[in-house]
């Protein structure tokens, strides 16, 4: 019986996924590789072939989430983790996050992270922050690490996709709804999985058109989960104000380029949460009880621009 199924989705990130790869296995635990290559041109379904301890799909370029779609339908493993082809794991995290899977019998082991800088080969360590409130951690009420760091039992998360619907934020949905499936917890106190920042271009990262769609959907994540949590009668004042804190500041940045959108999703958080106030100058918290958002954004907006101001840049 495999204890754990690593799921790789690749997309000409040959440059990397050697160092994934390799990261994945370490004794006291029986690993599967999964790497599913999402139709690249770079010689990585070529390195795949060579490589007997790993099972490989090839996929026409659909992108992540029916990369990730066809690797749970291939997991044996009793637990599963997603990782990135930029990334790798730190050595001994999967032997020692499904030992402490065993011993807990948890849903999920939950850890930290480290960022790792490529330009100035710096390591930056994320703890994992404890918090009595899995939803409201996942929410954004404090830090709640990557979820490359976790290590999910297969069977709990089975039929929780990777949904297309939510491309640039699919893994804030899923694990917003495996949180509110209450799962078991338990927490691996050291760092499991190195994240890599590069020049190369990142999901995460995106400019122009990609970034306004990052933002606005980002905010229909949110209400999709406060949705969900309405429904069960479980969305808490605790949880409506760290759903609206978290949101906040990107219904802003999505003022700047879709005001009506970012109108409509400000209106939206003053439903979710009658007593937010916005952490912003006082002239500007005014402008929005006297002006509204959409005026006070505009005027905004306005004095950016003649002041040259690129529209990339923070909210005030």
């Amino acid at each position: 019986m495999i204890d754990i199924s690593v799921i790789i989705p690749t997309f000409n990130r040959l440059w990397g996924l050697p160092k994934a790869v390799d990261s994945c296995f370490s004794a006291g635990c029986s690993v599967e590789v999964i790497v599913v290559d999402d139709g690249s041109t770079d010689g990585t379904w070529e390195w795949l072939q060579a490589r007997k301890d790993v099972t490989s799909i090839r996929r026409d370029n659909w992108g992540k989430d029916w990369a990730v779609a066809a690797g749970m339908a291939a997991a044996t493993g009793t637990y599963v983790r997603f990782l990135d082809s930029d990334d790798w794991l730190q050595p001994e995290a999967n032997a020692d996050q499904f030992k402490l899977a065993r011993e807990s019998d948890a849903d999920i082991v939950l850890a930290g992270y480290t960022d790792f800088f490529e330009s100035s080969q710096r390591l930056e360590p994320h703890s994992w922050v404890d918090c009595d409130d899995f939803v409201a951690q996942q929410f954004g009420e404090v830090p709640f690490s990557h979820y490359s760091a976790f290590l999910f039992r297969r069977g709990f998360i089975q039929d929780i996709p990777h949904r297309q619907e939510f491309a640039l934020r699919d893994d804030r949905m899923f694990m917003l709804e495996v949180a509110i499936r209450r799962p078991r917890l338990a927490v691996y106190r050291k760092s499991a999985f190195v994240h890599r920042h590069h020049s190369r271009g990142r999901l995460q990262r995106q400019t122009g058109f990609r970034r306004m769609y990052a933002d606005w959907t980002n905010i229909e994540v949110y209400r999709k989960a406060a949705a969900l949590l309405e429904a069960r009668g479980e969305l808490s004042p605790r949880r409506r104000r760290a759903a609206a804190s978290y949101i906040w500041p990107i219904v802003r940045n999505l003022a700047r380029a879709e005001l009506d959108e970012a109108a409509a999703a400000a209106e939206w958080i003053s439903r979710l949460d009658p007593a937010f106030v916005p952490s912003v100058r006082k002239p500007i918290l005014l402008g929005y009880k006297w002006l509204g958002f959409r005026a006070t954004e505009r005027l905004l907006g306005m004095r950016a621009r003649i002041r040259g101001i690129p529209s990339s840049g923070p909210p005030e």
